[in-house]
């Protein structure tokens, strides 16, 4: 019997039960034989009955769930991560058991912790109802009537500003200079104020003087006829009355009568106020209400000092005898100025150049004191401050003739501050004579301190090395090595040892010609002789006068630390205000100035050129 194999060969059935295992072996592999002849392809079908199940390729792809990744993707961000927070957890154990090192920051240079304390003086010099803040513990509110007996039916009210020097006198003209110095440094080294943590501090000082000023004259006119010149009587020569010099009180304790001058014709006040305004409206331009007042009264001064001439000093004054003014020629000049800066008005800086005006202020001769800046005289800082519009704008015609004549004038001030030079002799100590041996020459030296730092910082931002003494080639590090001797003179650098910054140091004066520092505040009022035994003790004061810069050596280096000798021992504010401006130039061990904020008000010299042509369409 034959049936029909499924697997595609023939398959015989033998019923017989007899067969033998050989027999049924040799028909096997009959069998086999005969379906290897007889085989074809299996399909699938057949296949999957033979092998069962056919294998799954290995899936390619995760599924996240919200998201397919590449399994290969997959795997290598997730031994990243694992690897990287492994590294992180290394450094970070790394870190928590390597020893620290705290790179502290280097403590201040010296010229800084004496900037700290020269600021502090003008607290100590405040009049009238003090701030809270004003940090000087032996001080507090003085002189509230000052202004109520003035002969004027506008100034009625002149409380506030500073006191002068060792009394309690207020001289504008020396206070305006101090003002404008003060803002002159703001705008120069603002960053530097900042950097010492100062800057708030200097901008109060500066506004609690102008203010004052803002009281001196109808300050919401365009046109004045009176301008308060003086608080205060010094002169002890028609006898016994009393007044701020004969009188040796504390301020808080003033109970004699102050009277007030006025002037109808000083030009070289109103000129110095104006100036002091019109500098101090860029310290305050951030403050816009405020610094378009400055300017409106710097306007009206400058207007009053050009319509109404003369000395605010002449006719024998009070003040000639203290302050006197030599001339007003350099004012115009100075105050013209910083006029142009404060308003861009072309019209101030064509009387600042012109000639005329130049050659009355001295510029086209030397002198003795030629080049030395002061109270009395401008001219050499408004030499230097032009030379500045110069360097950075080049306004051309038609002031470039005399600006360029400024600016070789500033070149030849530079080289008579120089060793190499015998403009000014210098004391064996290397102190700079320039007022030739007189006293009290401190406040000139510290003027020319910071003109010649300022300068040289001018001449390293417009890319200039240096500058030409005659033949000889000289770099901006010569100006700034002969300001920095100048004032490690002042701060002890000096044969004596001695810093003539009270405070700065261990060995300063002790015996400063001052009345409120050197009477105790012991709640007992001394009356105008009452105080005269604190003036002529031979005790230290009572009160440390901080930051004071006093009047300095002789032409030998020698100090004599007395009280009543005011040559050696008195401070003032136009001093202190030329210290700060120098030393603020010199702090931080770097260089550099602000060097467009003071052109913020000056519209550009040129005219601005045409837009470009619209592009061709044919």
């Amino acid at each position: 019997m034959y049936g029909r194999d499924p697997w595609g060969g023939p398959l015989e059935i033998n019923a017989a039960d007899s067969a033998t295992d050989d027999d049924r072996s040799r028909n096997l592999q009959d069998f086999d034989r005969a379906a290897l002849s007889n085989s074809r392809p299996l399909d699938e079908t057949q296949q999957s009955w033979l092998l069962g199940p056919g294998e799954q390729k290995k899936k390619k792809y995760v599924d996240l769930g919200c998201i397919i990744v590449s399994r290969k993707l997959f795997v290598w961000t997730v031994g990243s991560l694992l690897a990287a927070g492994l590294l992180i957890g290394l450094i970070t154990l790394i870190v928590k058991t390597v020893p620290r090192h705290h790179h502290s920051h280097p403590p201040p240079d010296n010229y800084t912790l004496a900037l700290h304390k020269a600021l502090m003086f003008f607290n100590a010099q405040r009049s009238g109802k003090l701030p809270r803040h004003n940090n000087v513990s032996w001080r507090g509110n003085s002189c509230m009537d000052d202004g109520k007996k003035a002969n004027s039916p506008v100034i009625k009210d002149l409380v506030g500003g500073y006191y002068d020097a060792g009394d309690a006198i207020k001289f504008h003209f020396p206070k305006a200079f101090t003002m404008t110095m003060l803002s002159w440094s703001v705008i120069e080294y603002s960053a530097k104020y900042e950097a010492a943590g100062e800057l708030n501090h200097v901008r109060e000082i500066i506004k609690w003087g102008t203010d004052y000023f803002l009281k001196t004259f109808n300050s919401t006119a365009d046109t004045i006829t009176e301008l308060a010149t003086q608080v205060g009587v010094g002169d002890t020569s028609k006898g016994t009355d009393q007044n701020d010099h004969y009188c040796w009180m504390r301020p808080e304790d003033i109970d004699y009568d102050r009277p007030v001058d006025m002037c109808h014709g000083c030009s070289d006040l109103a000129a110095e106020m104006a100036a002091a305004l019109a500098a101090a409206s860029i310290v305050f331009k951030d403050n816009k209400a405020y610094s378009q007042k400055l300017v409106h009264g710097a306007k009206t001064l400058f207007k009053f000092s050009r319509d109404q001439r003369g000395r605010y000093s002449g006719g024998g004054t009070d003040a000639s005898l203290f302050y006197n003014s030599s001339s007003y020629w350099d004012e115009f000049v100075w105050g013209g100025a910083w006029l142009y800066y404060a308003t861009g008005n072309n019209s101030y800086l064509s009387l600042a150049t012109a000639p005329g005006l130049a050659k009355h202020a001295g510029a086209f001769w030397g002198g003795p004191d030629y080049g030395v800046l002061s109270w009395d005289n401008k001219l050499a800082g408004a030499q230097v401050l032009l030379s500045r519009l110069r360097l950075f704008l080049s306004p051309g015609y038609p002031y470039e003739e005399i600006l360029r004549t400024f600016h070789n004038q500033t070149s030849i001030i530079m080289c008579s501050f120089l060793p190499y030079f015998t403009s000014f002799n210098r004391t064996r100590g290397g102190l700079i004579q320039l007022n030739h041996g007189r006293p009290q020459p401190l406040q000139y030296v510290v003027n020319a301190a910071f003109l010649a730092a300022l300068y040289s910082d001018y001449l390293d931002a417009a890319d200039t090395p240096g500058w030409y003494c005659g033949p000889n080639f000289y770099s901006t590090e010569v100006l700034r090595e002969f300001a920095r001797t100048q004032i490690n003179y002042i701060l002890g650098k000096n044969p004596r040892k001695m810093s003539y910054v009270v405070g700065f140091g261990d060995h300063y004066p002790r015996h400063v010609h001052h009345r409120g520092a050197s009477i105790p505040k012991n709640k007992i009022k001394y009356n105008c002789k009452g105080g005269w035994k604190w003036r002529d003790t031979s005790k230290p004061n009572p009160n440390t006068l901080v930051g004071a810069m006093v009047a300095g050596p002789d032409k030998h280096d020698g100090f004599h630390d007395v009280r009543t000798n005011y040559n050696y021992t008195e401070p003032t504010l136009a001093g202190n205000a030329g210290l700060v401006a120098a030393l603020v130039a010199l702090s931080g061990g770097s260089t550099g100035i602000d060097k467009n904020t003071i052109f913020s008000a000056v519209p550009p010299m040129f005219p601005t050129p045409p837009p470009p042509p619209a592009p061709w369409k044919p």
